[in-house]
């Protein structure tokens, strides 16, 4: 179908299948193109019909958002058809589910609430750096260390202060990640998209989402490919303004028992020059630092403001 055009609406469901058609050409599924302009990007949707084994007019309705209840069998068929990897299936099995069900209330934000104890454990990090990061990347506490490892992420207030924000909008960004500046953009995108195919009508999501979208081409462009692939690096390089060049290694883990917060951490073998740099980073920084009370101590027992 050439000149097809994105009009808007539908669902996640369909919005997925349609970034991943565009992105899969023919000959990645043994197509041959035959002569001609080729005005679609990707696969033509009848083409994909074809290789899942449903209809043209299912699979179009399907995309368009006006079929919501595919069976298991349809969605393992398109998964293959695409070449999807494990963690793009599992997302087309969700936005599956999902599109059955009928939300009729959005959802309320998460809590921002820091647990006394999760600050404590901030605190018994240092000098690595760690933070406590919401769902859709609010940084809800740090220890000094981490809060610097960011290059000038202290100037801005504290509930401003976001990992996604700070890639796509922070004039410093582009020089601290250097050559890797586009992974780390890129697993922004994913990871907030991944949580817009769960829950598309969180609030929190949303006012990020629509704030990046209109300040951001990069983001923009990014958030259209709907890349839901997770970001394995296990080593970050920052070209830090303060303490100069350092590869850190990088551990993120969901915290049970929180509303989807996840603790990130950095370390660096001891006796090294990364590790020089990481200690320093941790001496010059601010004391611990809460998303609740701007220069409280993390780990003092005082609670988080929104608690």
């Amino acid at each position: 179908m050439a000149g097809e055009k994105n009009t808007g609406g539908g669902t996640e469901l369909g919005r997925f299948l349609r970034a991943r058609r565009e992105e899969i050409t023919p000959d990645r599924v043994g197509l041959t193109v035959g002569p001609g302009l080729r005005r679609t990007p990707g696969l033509r949707r009848e083409e994909l019909a074809t290789l899942a084994g449903v209809s043209v007019d299912y699979y179009t309705r399907l995309e368009r958002g006006r079929e919501t209840h595919p069976s298991p069998v349809v969605v393992d068929a398109l998964a293959r058809a695409l070449r999807l990897s494990e963690t793009e299936h599992e997302h087309l099995l969700e936005l599956a589910v999902r599109a059955a069900r009928h939300l009729p209330d959005p959802p309320a934000a998460p809590s921002r609430a820091v647990r006394p104890g999760l600050k404590l454990l901030l605190e018994s990090l240092r000098p690595h750096p760690a933070m406590i990061l919401s769902r859709t990347m609010d940084i809800l506490a740090a220890n000094p260390a981490g809060l610097r490892l960011y290059a000038g992420l202290e100037d801005w207030p504290a509930r401003h202060r976001n990992l996604a924000r700070y890639v796509f909008l922070h004039p410093a960004a582009r020089a601290l990640f250097g050559d890797v500046w586009t992974s780390q953009v890129r697993g922004c995108v994913a990871r907030l998209r991944a949580l817009a195919g769960t829950d598309p009508d969180a609030p929190d999501l949303a006012a990020l989402v629509g704030e990046l979208l209109l300040k951001s081409p990069d983001f923009a462009r990014l958030w259209e490919r709907y890349d839901v692939r997770p970001h394995a690096s296990a080593t970050k390089a920052f070209h830090h303004p303060d303490v100069g060049d350092l590869t850190l290694g990088y551990q993120s883990m969901l915290l049970e028992g929180t509303p989807g917060q996840r603790l990130s951490a950095y370390h660096a073998q001891p006796g090294g020059p990364d590790h020089d740099a990481m200690v320093l980073l941790d001496l010059t920084g601010t004391p611990g630092w809460d998303s609740g009370r701007t220069g409280s101590t993390v780990g003092s027992g005082k609670e988080n403001g929104s608690e």
